[in-house]
């Protein structure tokens, strides 16, 4: 674990009011925060990284108002959740993800996905395929494409990886902290449309997102499941989960990925698709980089209700 950065903030910071309610869930032996809004069949909401619930704001009363309960989570270690020294391996957070939606009373999801919650979407779904009703994934490949791309493609996705094999780097979590988080605004300008970057939204979203990683640990954690990805790539329990990701998907999939996507490049995400046996669709959205929740949260809300309501 990692000392408190000294200009660090409490969780206090993630509770923005709104139209929806805060509670705390105990699922898989950690506890963790809801934001949820809305009453019918659940969409529950997986951020990436850097940013915490709060990625899907737009989203959640626009969901519930249209008939469903939805519910976002500040994942595994970061915003208000619990944030133990591990479990930051697909398997733990996969069985996160299957405990929440248990947790919550329902015996099944239509899960949402962006980033690295996008491929924990890939993986939740693959390791419990009952709990996981309909797939939506943002901006990330299947966990198998993007391995074999980062190999494979020198130039293009390992070049593209490269912050996060930066992240493998010890303590790497105070570059993430120092100046009030101006790294994450860094990340965020990087792997984003210009068109967002550029509009008066970005600069109050990225404030929040670096608030929520100055939180104790909350960086540390962050980073851990990057870390795990990396580390197992050489170990017998990552041999084993890339076996069991192998297994053909049996969730219908809907994949939505920004053309400018920096962070996972549109050729490495294009052929997920040959790891799902149920109805499967791609869409390329034009103008959008890494995050499309919040650079085009009106074409992602219709895509979201299209697919959930089929």
């Amino acid at each position: 674990m990692t000392e408190q950065h000294d200009g660090a903030l409490d969780e206090s910071c993630v509770l923005a009011e709104g139209p929806w309610t805060h509670r705390f869930v105990g699922a898989n032996g950690s506890r963790f925060h809801v934001v949820e809004a809305g009453a019918g069949p659940m969409v529950l909401f997986l951020h990436g990284f850097p940013e915490h619930w709060w990625a899907w704001h737009d989203l959640l009363p626009a969901v519930a108002d249209a008939g469903f309960r939805a519910v976002a989570v500040d994942l595994r270690g970061y915003g208000a959740s619990d944030k133990p020294p591990r479990g930051y391996d697909g398997y733990t957070l996969a069985g996160d993800v299957a405990g929440l939606i248990r947790a919550l009373g329902e015996r099944s999801a239509t899960v949402v996905g962006s980033g690295a919650g996008g491929l924990l979407g890939w993986t939740a779904a693959s390791f419990h395929p009952t709990l996981v009703r309909r797939l939506v994934v943002l901006g990330a490949p299947h966990p198998l494409r993007l391995r074999t791309a980062i190999f494979a493609d020198p130039r293009g996705q390992f070049a593209a990886s490269t912050p996060t094999l930066l992240f493998q780097l010890p303590r790497y979590e105070h570059v993430l902290t120092r100046d009030d988080g101006a790294a994450v605004t860094e990340i965020l300008r990087r792997w984003s449309g210009p068109r967002w970057v550029h509009s008066p939204e970005f600069d109050p979203y990225t404030a929040r997102c670096r608030a929520a990683m100055q939180i104790p640990q909350a960086a540390f954690c962050a980073l851990e499941g990057y870390r795990w990805a990396f580390r197992s790539a050489l170990r017998l329990h990552g041999y084993r989960f890339v076996r069991l990701m192998q297994k053909p998907l049996v969730t219908p999939t809907l994949q939505l990925h920004g053309a400018l996507d920096r962070a996972s490049l549109p050729r490495t995400a294009q052929g997920s698709g040959r790891y799902v046996v149920a109805p499967y669709e791609w869409r390329l959205l034009d103008q959008v980089g890494h995050f499309p929740h919040v650079e085009a949260p009106e074409i992602v809300l219709g895509e979201i209700l299209r697919w959930a309501k089929s």
